[in-house]
This record gives structure tokens, C-alpha cells and sequence, in this order.
């Protein structure tokens, strides 16, 4: 049983310590679903992580400002899960360890080796870690991170397969992290479920690569035809029992309820089938999970990000009561 959070802060003029989630909504420093910032990673069991970067966007920039937007939105988020009356903050040890640090912004290459480090570390201290990108470019780099040591499960739910080759002579795009991640043995082919795929390309490689690599590719089609419940099941028979990483692309969903991200492409999730595909994976064997490609200059409404936020209470959920049960 893991040990339960002291999910506080401390009142540096009076002393005084407090449980920032429980405040009125409208106080504190923006963090995380309001968790209390954390500068080491010894007394956590889940470290929430942003990753304010979108150098490997093919178009529309904009998910750099991720991070910070879903930090805000996430003021909006309660303890209590509605359905499952979890309280992630008393089942884990929780904070927010901001964001990773790059030594170059604009090298490619180092910014992937600069992730994977801040992962290493999080994973070699026992903590699980929830992201927030940033383009999709930076879940290959988690992965190295969190699974060089064999390769791991993986449930993408996106619109695009990201199993792409270089684009424009680089390796490091948010279309190809999930071909680096199988060409680099990170990922199981065979244990890999992509879910929500669809819009038209001028290429048919991504698609080819997944199909012939052993993924299993989910076009929307499917999806509306078997219904989210029959996904889920469809998606836990591939993964198996075997240590999984989650990875939330927010073009999943139909702009008309996420129109702030980079690549929107229309005829997809619903902001409901969302939330129920994800909370569908309670009990897999997580190693990490992320939400990427939330681009807030796109939709002033906010209405993205506070999707985002949602989807990561929705996976905090998962994280927390696997924790406390482990």
C-alpha cells in the first residue's frame, strides 16, 4: 500500500500549512489540479511534468503553450471522482515537479536527449510521471526515459498513426514518435493499440508502417461502429497484462469540442467518449501517460485546455488507485 499524501503546503508569512486543492478554486499558484510543487521527487509516488515544447510540429505551433494553459484550467478540477468516488490526493503522493529544462531549445536532437534524462530520473526514483506537452515529438524521448529496459505496452489515442519517417530531413517531428519508439525497441508492435485514427494524408506510410510493424490500428469508423465499450476491451486485449504507457493526443477528439490544437481533423471523439475510453483502462498496469498537442492560442475559450486538465484528473485517477493498491 503505498503511503498516503500529505498533500500540503506551507504559508511562508504565517506559517501556516494547507491543502491547496481544497481551496477556493480562484487562490494559489496555478499547478497541476492544484497539487502542491514539489522540488524533489523522493516523497512522491506520481510527478506531474510539463512539457512546454512544439518544435517538432509540421504545422500549426502553439502546444509550447500547453502546459501553462492546462496548469490554469486545471484550478477548475475537483478531489472526488463523480463515478468511481476516488480521491486520487488520499490514495497517492502527488505533486507538481514543473517542467523539463532544455539546454537548446532549437536542437532538436538535445531537446529529445534533455526529456529522456528528466524521465530517467523519475522513473529511476520509483515515480510514475503524468505529462502535459508539448507537441507529440516528446513522447518518444518519455519513452526512452521510462523504457529502455524492455519494451513496454502502449495505448496512443489519437487521429494520426505518428509512425511516420523524417519529415523535412529530421527524425524528431510529432509525426514519427511512435515509429522511433518501435524502431528503438521502446514499444511492443504487437502490444500497441491506436485508437480514433483518421483524415485524409498524401502518403499512405504512416498507415503501411503501423500495419506491417503488427500495430493495432483503430480508424474512427471502427470506433463509432463497435461503440467505446467494445474499444476498450478491444484495446486491453492487445496491451495484455504487461507494463503500459498511455498517451492522450487531444486531435482525438472532434474540434468541434478541442479546436485548440495543432492538427485538427473533424469526425472524432466526443469530449464524453473521451473521458469513458480513458477511464476504460482502470486497473492496467501504467508506467506513465501523457496529453499532448493542446495548442491554447487556437481556442480562446480555453475549452481545449480544460479538456486536457479533465483527461489528466481521468488518468490521475488511474495513476493514484494503482498505486495505492500496488
Amino acid at each position: 500500500m503505498a503511503k498516503m499524501t500529505d498533500a500540503t503546503r506551507r504559508n511562508a508569512a504565517t506559517g501556516e500549512t494547507y491543502a491547496p486543492h481544497l481551496e477556493p478554486r480562484y487562490r494559489e499558484i496555478a499547478t497541476f489540479l492544484r497539487a502542491p510543487l514539489a522540488e524533489r521527487l523522493d516523497a512522491l509516488d506520481i510527478a506531474l511534468v510539463g512539457i512546454p515544447f512544439d518544435g517538432g510540429v509540421s504545422n500549426r505551433p502553439g502546444a509550447r503553450l500547453g502546459p501553462r494553459e492546462i496548469r490554469n484550467q486545471s484550478s477548475l478540477m475537483r478531489s472526488i471522482h463523480h463515478v468511481t468516488r476516488q480521491d486520487p490526493f488520499a490514495q497517492a503522493r502527488i505533486a507538481d515537479i514543473g517542467d523539463v529544462r532544455f539546454s537548446s531549445i532549437y536542437d532538436l536532437g538535445r531537446v529529445s536527449d534533455d526529456i529522456a534524462t528528466h524521465y530517467r530520473a523519475i522513473h529511476q526514483a520509483g515515480v510514475i510521471p503524468l505529462s502535459a506537452g508539448g507537441d507529440h515529438s516528446v513522447t518518444y524521448p518519455i519513452l526512452r526515459g521510462l523504457a529502455a529496459d524492455a519494451p513496454v505496452g502502449l495505448i496512443q489515442i489519437d487521429a494520426h498513426t505518428d509512425t511516420w519517417d523524417d519529415f523535412q530531413g529530421s527524425k524528431f517531428h510529432h509525426g514519427g514518435p511512435f515509429r522511433l519508439a518501435c524502431e528503438a525497441g521502446l514499444i511492443d508492435p504487437k502490444r500497441t493499440v491506436q485508437i480514433g485514427i483518421r483524415g485524409a494524408q498524401n502518403t499512405a506510410q504512416g498507415w503501411d508502417y503501423s500495419d506491417a510493424s503488427g500495430m493495432r490500428v483503430m480508424f474512427m469508423e471502427e470506433v463509432d461502429a463497435l461503440g467505446i465499450e467494445a474499444v476498450i476491451a478491444e484495446a486491453r486485449r492487445v496491451v495484455g497484462d504487461g507494463p503500459v504507457y498511455l498517451s492522450f493526443d487531444i486531435d482525438s477528439v472532434d474540434p468541434a469540442f478541442a479546436p485548440g490544437t495543432g492538427t485538427p481533423e473533424v469526425g472524432g471523439l466526443t469530449s464524453l467518449q473521451a473521458l469513458q475510453l480513458v477511464r476504460g483502462f482502470r486497473g492496467l498496469p501504467l508506467i506513465g501517460a501523457d496529453v499532448v498537442e493542446v495548442a491554447p492560442p487556437f481556442d480562446p475559450s480555453g475549452n481545449t485546455a480544460l479538456l486536457g486538465a479533465t483527461l489528466m484528473y481521468e488518468l490521475l485517477c488511474l495513476l493514484a488507485e494503482q498505486r495505492a493498491t500496488a
